[in-house]
């Protein structure tokens, strides 16, 4: 809003009238009543915004009406001389028979305002003191540029009593209420009250405040100290505040015995920050915060604001431009397209203690891990947290993955970015609820034995001039530099990763979601981007790292530390890297340096986007093509141990003209369901974890839409192709099953003795085969065919220490819409030597289809 024009400050002559003008004492037989000596403003309040929040303040008028009759007590005869307010027994008039007592109204706004010293400093001791606000207090105040306004505002210590001041804007009448003593504050104008208390010490008092049409009593937030400690602020200034969460944004709390809210942000650049709300009717003037210190914190204790409250920062850019923010740390927002923060306190009380106190038992990569890949919003369109919490679990459970993957769940203002453009780092999207049901969510997936990986997005943040982008005036979160600020593919903003308060704001982020929603991992987007200076940026276009390199020096020392404090303080969870480059180390220890002379990045699992993308490109040729890509298939077992592998067939390989799996795949709809199910079988039987996007476990042939989601309509049985469906989603179910009771296919993922080659170089035959060994050295049998044809008495060299071997699995089995050649008898090793072992056997290879073999 447009700041008002300041006052001119007390009528001189006026004021040295009141200086020497004798006070008359008090006959002993009775009281005197004090005439009133409460000026009326020159100008007239603000009449719209004035109305309204008068209008609002209390919402039952009988009430105002009551409290209004206490406004003005009768006053007791002045003990000490130069008060110019003097405590009294509590009885009051009404605001409006004080307002038809005052005195002649001063002149605010005729010529040039005289200066006005802060009585603390320039009164003599003895001498009674002028509480009313210096010109540049005042000015600073109205325009939203103090920075400690707890020193000019509340109850101070000075020469002739307790000076009092209370800055209301809309306020018709202030009074002190300090137990059964009142005292009227003088009207200084523009918002401005004062008043000088004949006590010796600052009491505990409350604040009556008349509006047009009612009355407030109401703590004063400037009576307060401040909420946070030494500590706080050193670790902040530090960059190590790894529960930043519980020091910055706004936090419900009790504070010197009062209930309330304390609002606080990071805002170095600001010469103001002032909170506004719907308390006080978004207009924050009234509401000015303090600076902290050399850390940039702004802080202030809201009495009487709890949770459930709408709430920004206005912040006074540099230039003296204002802007309003959301909090970068707000737990709770509006739904989009609404932008406001909440003030949020949780509730929930957790039920996943058997969960989380086993999750550490294994690490990710030496337990069985198969993922489903979900966008919340789109799964079931329509559905809450709570409602999705009785649907999917259940659903996930019953297919038998391990965990589930969620698309970014942290506030995001466009739903088309899938979550990927965030602004509430802190905060589920409340298009599906409240954080709380959020938690929810979590703990039913817990209780059904089900992991809940988080897609987590440190990369970049959009430019919403409500968010992060320029946040308090000047580049805060981004780099200064806009060449390094700019993320060139999504039109977004990268963040700066060198400013230790930035990297603390993402590191403690990371362990918010572990923390305090339980979430056992995250999947952190976009990392490649992260790490190269160059990253789609054309020569020019970048700046060289100190060395010389094209390496992003910050960011690597961001991530390092990232994944350091998340280990050390959630033992269980797991953090996977979306990184699709040759990086060396992204699943090495941070303390680990490797050949380029760098730790590791600490990551416990690397997504495989090589893999995906060349076994991807090998089926999506013609059978009788494939013989010239073999290799598509075969070259991840070169480098599968370089890295801790995850195999994603994620989002992003079904949208976008890229179509769905079973698409992907040639010839006609036998043929794709066919390939998709042999490529499930030789996916989950490959060394590495396996991620498989909704949808995709019943081969829907439609692209993936945020709009309308999985197409379930395939599985009706009224639908004529449903059994189709059905068969490859039950396929995934035993794929699971086996996958799960099965050691030898993931015990030994990042061990190259737990794989050999059976057969590798049979280009000719489309056929792969290899042995996945247990721990204990138990063996599987992966054998993949991709040709139309069935192949009889395929031999395969096989050790010579197992009697017979039978099938577990089948892709090509009826129940799945297969064809049904299978291999139904134990099948015995003859002592042939084949493919360099003593022994072979003889298979029956259906066609387009996986087996997979145990030991009889």
């Amino acid at each position: 809003m447009t700041p008002r024009p300041p006052s001119s400050g007390p009528d001189p002559k006026k004021t040295a009238e009141e200086k020497s003008a004798p006070k008359k004492a008090a006959a002993p037989q009775k009281k005197a009543v004090a005439k009133k000596t409460t000026a009326k403003k020159a100008v007239p309040k603000p009449a719209a915004p004035t109305q309204a929040a008068a209008k609002k303040a209390v919402p039952e008028q009988a009430a105002a009406k009551k409290a209004a009759k206490k406004a003005v007590p009768k006053q007791a005869a002045a003990k000490k001389a130069g008060a110019k307010k003097v405590a009294t027994p509590r009885k009051a008039v009404t605001p409006g028979k004080a307002a038809a007592k005052k005195a002649p109204a001063k002149k605010t706004l005729a010529g040039k305002p005289p200066a006005v010293t802060s009585p603390e400093r320039t009164a003599p001791v003895g001498a009674a003191a002028s509480p009313a606000l210096g010109a540049g207090d005042r000015e600073r105040l109205l325009n939203g540029t103090h920075h400690d306004p707890h020193c000019v505002l509340g109850a101070h210590p000075v020469p002739g009593g307790v000076a009092v001041r209370a800055f209301r804007p809309y306020a018709r009448a202030v009074a002190v209420v300090a137990g059964e003593l009142r005292a009227e504050l003088h009207d200084d104008g523009d918002g401005f009250f004062s008043g000088l208390l004949p006590l010796d010490e600052v009491p505990a008092y409350r604040l009556l405040v008349a509006y047009e049409q009612t009355v407030q009593e109401t703590e004063d937030p400037y009576r307060f100290l401040p909420t946070l400690g030494d500590l706080d602020l050193h670790l902040i200034g530090e960059g190590r505040h790894e529960q930043l969460w519980r020091a910055l944004g706004a936090e419900p709390m009790t504070h010197q015995g009062v209930t309330g809210t304390r609002f606080t942000v990071w805002a170095p650049n600001a010469r103001g920050v002032r909170v506004a709300g719907g308390f006080n009717f978004w207009d924050g003037t009234g509401h000015p915060m303090r600076s902290l210190g050399a850390t940039g914190v702004w802080e202030l204790f809201l009495p009487g604001i709890g949770a459930g409250e709408l709430y920004k920062f206005e912040i006074t850019r540099p230039d003296g431009s204002r802007t309003l923010r959301a909090d970068p740390l707000a737990r709770r927002t509006e739904e989009p397209p609404r932008t406001s923060s909440i003030v949020h306190s949780s509730h929930y009380e957790w039920g996943d203690e058997e969960w989380l106190a086993r999750r550490a038992d294994t690490p990710a990569h030496e337990a069985p891990l198969s993922v489903y890949e979900v966008h919340l919003p789109s799964w079931r369109p329509g559905l809450t947290y709570r409602q999705l919490a009785e649907e999917l679990p259940a659903y996930v459970r019953d297919l038998g993955f391990t965990h589930v993957e969620l698309m970014p769940v942290a506030e995001h203002p466009f739903g088309g970015s899938w979550g990927y453009q965030v602004t509430g780092f802190y905060a589920p999207t409340a298009r599906l609820g409240t954080p709380d049901d959020f938690k929810y969510l979590v703990d039913r997936l817990h209780r059904a034995g089900i992991g809940v990986l988080m897609d987590w997005v440190p990369a970049h943040f959009p430019r919403d001039d409500w968010a992060l982008a320029e946040f308090d005036g000047r580049p805060l979160y981004e780099h200064a530099d806009p060449l390094r600020a700019a993320h060139p593919d999504w039109g977004t903003l990268e963040f700066d990763f060198g400013r230790r308060e930035v990297r603390n704001f993402l590191v403690a982020n990371a362990v918010y979601w572990c923390e305090e929603f339980h979430i056992d991992g995250l999947r952190v987007d976009a990392v490649a981007s992260m790490l190269y200076l160059d990253y789609s940026r054309e020569p020019g276009q970048w700046t060289p790292n100190e060395h010389g390199g094209r390496e992003n020096l910050d960011a690597v020392a961001f991530l390092q530390e990232m994944n350091a404090t998340v280990y050390r303080r959630v033992p269980g969870v797991v953090t996977i890297a979306e990184e699709s480059t040759a990086w060396d180390g992204v699943t090495r220890a941070t303390h680990h340096e490797g050949p380029s002379g760098f730790g590791g990045l600490g990551f416990g699992l690397k997504w495989n986007m090589g893999w995906m993308h060349d076994s991807l490109q090998y089926m999506s040729h013609e059978p009788v093509h494939r013989k010239y890509h073999h290799h598509e298939m075969t070259f991840s077992m070169v480098y599968a141990y370089s890295e801790n592998y995850v195999l994603p067939i994620s989002h992003d390989e079904v949208v976008h003209g890229k179509r769905s799996l079973v698409s992907k795949m040639p010839g006609d709809w036998w043929q794709q369901r066919a390939d998709h199910r042999a490529y499930l079988g030789f996916m989950w039987a490959h060394p590495g974890k396996q991620l498989l996007f909704m949808g995709q476990e019943f081969a829907q042939g439609a692209e993936w839409s945020e709009a309308h989601g999985p197409d379930w309509w395939l599985l009706d049985p009224e639908y004529g192709a449903a059994a189709d469906h059905r068969g490859v989603r039950d396929l995934v179910r035993d794929l699971n099953a086996v996958y799960r009771a099965t050691p030898a296919l993931w015990q030994r993922d990042t061990d190259p003795s737990g794989f050999e080659w059976v057969v590798g170089d049979a280009a000719d035959d489309n056929v792969f085969a290899f042995l996945r060994y247990a721990a204990d050295g138990a063996p599987v049998l992966a054998v993949s065919h991709f040709s139309p044809v069935v192949r009889a008495d395929y031999r395969l060299g096989v050790p010579d220490d197992v009697p017979a071997w039978h099938e577990v699995l089948n892709t090509d089995a009826v129940r799945y819409g297969g064809s049904g050649v299978s291999n139904p008898d134990p099948v015995k090793p003859e002592p042939q030597g084949w493919h360099g072992r003593p022994a072979s056997i003889r298979l029956t290879l259906p066609p387009l289809a996986t087996l997979w073999l145990r030991p009889a």
